[in-house]
């Protein structure tokens, strides 16, 4: 399967996920209490205008990736989730921020970063679910096995691309996006 076709799968699993958050009530939100007052602490400590922020939000999204990578031969789960999962809390959050406050600050709050971060999300998890197949498939086929290391290559070189992406994303998460929501 060509890598076309994982990027299309992983689109996929994100647009699943961005229409369960948009069936998700938004009163939904007040089960996530102490998870939300957590996140505010950290925003707290993590101001805008800060390179401690770029810094952190680089980080912790390339280890997401890289995490999901690494356990993608387990059926695939962890590139599923990480799709799924962050579809629906952008839509759910969307919906709860267009309702409470308006659509140009979502767009001000989203777009300035989120057109490089979004895509470089699914360029990896891309990654990780053909890694995921190509190391299940050898594993149970032994001629797929010639194709697992020119495979993998491939798809670290996608992996490796997605990071780098993520660098002006987080860049611009910090010192953009800030300047567009005040």
């Amino acid at each position: 399967m060509s890598y076309k076709h994982w990027i299309y799968i992983a689109t996929g699993l994100f647009g699943i996920g961005m229409v369960l958050g948009l069936l998700v009530p938004v009163g939904v939100a007040d089960l996530f209490g102490e998870e939300l007052t957590a996140l505010e602490e950290l925003a707290a400590i993590l101001g805008p205008f800060q390179i401690t922020t770029a810094v952190f939000i680089f980080i912790k999204n390339v280890s997401a990736l890289l995490v999901s990578f690494m356990f993608s031969p387990f059926l695939c789960l962890l590139p599923i989730l990480a799709l799924t999962v962050n579809g629906w809390l952008l839509s759910f959050v969307s919906v709860a921020v267009v309702q409470e406050e308006s659509l140009g600050l979502l767009l001000a709050g989203i777009l300035p970063h989120g057109i490089i971060e979004i895509p470089a999300l699914i360029i990896g998890e891309a990654a990780a679910l053909s890694s995921g197949v190509l190391i299940i498939a050898a594993l149970f086929s032994k001629g797929r096995s010639n194709r697992l290391l020119p495979g993998l290559k491939l798809n670290l070189k996608y992996l490796l691309l997605a990071c780098l992406l993520l660098l002006p994303a987080a860049v611009i998460e910090t010192y953009v996006t800030p300047l567009l929501l005040t």
